[in-house]
């Protein structure tokens, strides 16, 4: 049997370990450590999205993206600890202030959606903050994986599909006009019009009224010149309407 004294050497040097440990976690909790690795993903993800965004000198960059996924991260752990009481139950609806990043989020989406010359630009800007958003929503939630990997995806959809967007824009397509004119407009105007904007004619009827002179048109051309061909053709003066079908 072993003496007494050992006994209690050999039990003091097994509480040491348990002993050391404490201060660790004490320390995570002070300072939050969990908190800093959740803002240094953030930081991570939402840097590597926006750096894409910064190269191609779109509206929402590098540093914006950042922004709105260390905001969106330090809002969602918030809303989670907030109505935690030591020892008690919880209070109130811990989703209720991270909810506010989604609705909230839709302004800052909607200042780089631009309008004019017949397009609309900034849609996919909008939709990566909003994107960006919902990672931070998800880092803050602890949800570290998920959003690792819809991070990782996302970068991918936006650095490598935008040759392939690129490209089927540039396929040609056959879209069929209607070209309402003010009567005695030939139709040689018309085409020259559509020549210069890279657009041909396939084939044309020409219907006249009282009050107008109507073109039903077949129209060849790269699938983007079509995005402003309305716009083009209404800002002539002889031109009342354009309606593609």
């Amino acid at each position: 049997m072993a003496p007494p004294g050992g006994r209690q050497t050999i039990l003091l040097l097994a509480a040491a370990p348990a002993a050391a440990a404490i201060p660790w976690a004490e320390l995570t909790e002070s300072f939050r450590l969990d908190l800093l690795a959740k803002l240094a993903l953030a930081v991570f993800l939402g840097g590597a999205i926006g750096m894409e965004r910064e190269i191609k000198s779109k509206p929402a960059g590098l540093r914006t993206n950042i922004l709105i996924c260390v905001g969106a991260v330090l809002l969602t752990d918030v809303s989670m600890r907030i109505g935690l009481v030591d020892g008690g139950p919880r209070i109130g609806d811990p989703a209720r202030l991270a909810a506010q990043i989604v609705s909230g989020i839709g302004f800052i989406g909607a200042g780089t959606i631009m309008q004019g010359g017949g397009t609309v630009t900034g849609l996919t800007s909008a939709a990566t903050i909003w994107v960006v958003a919902a990672l931070g929503i998800a880092i803050g939630a602890g949800f570290y994986v998920e959003a690792a990997g819809a991070g990782a995806l996302v970068t991918i959809v936006l650095g490598g599909l935008g040759r392939i967007e690129h490209r089927i824009r540039r396929l040609r397509r056959i879209v069929q006009y209607t070209i309402r004119t003010k009567p005695g407009t030939t139709f040689d105007e018309i085409r020259n019009a559509l020549m210069a904007h890279g657009i041909n004619v396939v084939s044309y009827q020409t219907y006249d009224h009282r009050d107008d002179r109507t073109f039903e048109v077949r129209l060849t051309g790269p699938a983007i010149q079509f995005e402003t061909l309305s716009d083009i053709l209404t800002g002539r003066a002889d031109v009342i309407s354009v309606h593609g079908n």
